[in-house]
């Protein structure tokens, strides 16, 4: 009588292995930036503004703050009369490569942008959560105060701080910090209002977690989708309120290279010199494009809908 051999089943062929899940994973976010171009070609972008921006000792031809006053106004693609310098974006008033400044000014925009949204991200985070699942009074007090942020224009207030404080990189960075923590806050709220009603909280509260453990191990992990989209679009914000300031001279002194300084000191040859505006403001534009390409891109790919086809 033959035996048929008949093959096992084991757990690893019910339950997808760690690594296939994650080979799909990345599968999944390849397919879906070729289908979002506008996103991968933002995501490139960006990465060379940040390499740039990390290694503009190396990138940069020119030291950004060296004068050549015999070269100034140099066209781009242009090559100095004394020096024989090849200048890529031509000079500006004082003979400064804007080549090299606009590297240099990408350093600059990109440290101010991350660190102000290293800092109010996880402050409005945590105010929002505390707001959302805390008492009416203490939700009533966080709200009053981010709606009186809201109500104060963002010009004056930084204004005010920086004449106290004096203008300066960090001091630029508490400004900014302190005009973005409100769309973390009032995001996360809502949508602990929403969670806190749902039966796992209720169930987690029922066997006596404390408010803190509901808060950091239950509530924040399900509002992280939200905040890393916000966190795209609050960088794109604060390279733009950062450039802002650094016109009006209310952010980064000269002889600091930083874009918003450059169009500051273009603005009497935009008719004679065109590069001088264009160059500084062309890198503003492409960083900010880049970022909201890459917040539009992970707010689909982050969507649940989107997950589920």
């Amino acid at each position: 009588m033959n035996t048929a051999t008949t093959s096992s089943i084991t757990l690893e062929d019910l339950v997808p292995s760690t690594a296939t899940a994650r080979t799909k994973g990345w599968r999944r976010i390849a397919h879906s930036l070729i289908a979002h171009r506008l996103a991968a070609i933002g995501i490139i972008t960006l990465l060379a503004m940040m390499i740039a921006a990390v290694f503009a000792h190396l990138v940069a031809p020119y030291d950004p703050e060296w004068q050549e006053r015999a070269e100034r106004l140099t066209p781009p693609l242009g090559f100095g009369e004394e020096s024989g310098r090849f200048y890529l974006m031509g000079t500006d008033a004082l003979g400064r490569d804007i080549f090299s400044r606009v590297i240099y000014g990408a350093r600059i925009s990109l440290i101010i942008g991350f660190s102000s949204v290293a800092i109010s991200a996880p402050v409005g985070v945590l105010l929002g959560l505390v707001s959302g699942y805390s008492s009416r009074w203490v939700d009533d007090v966080i709200m009053r105060i981010a709606d009186v942020q809201l109500a104060f224009p963002f010009i004056l207030l930084a204004m005010v701080i920086v004449s106290v404080l004096s203008p300066s990189i960090p001091n630029l960075i508490i400004v900014l910090a302190i005009s973005g923590w409100v769309m973390y806050a009032r995001v996360v709220r809502g949508q602990v209002l929403v969670m806190k009603e749902m039966e796992f909280i209720q169930a987690a509260e029922a066997s006596g977690c404390s408010n803190s453990r509901i808060l950091l191990r239950h509530l924040l992990p399900n509002v992280l989708t939200p905040v890393i989209v916000l966190v795209t679009f609050g960088l794109a914000s604060m390279i733009l309120l950062e450039s802002s300031l650094s016109f009006l001279g209310l952010g980064v002194q000269p002889p600091t290279p930083s874009w918003g300084g450059m169009l500051n000191a273009s603005r009497d040859y935009i008719s004679t010199a065109w590069w001088v505006s264009v160059m500084p403001g062309a890198a503003i534009m492409l960083t900010v494009l880049s970022v909201n390409f890459l917040g539009d891109w992970l707010r689909d790919i982050l969507d649940p809908k989107e997950q589920m086809k």
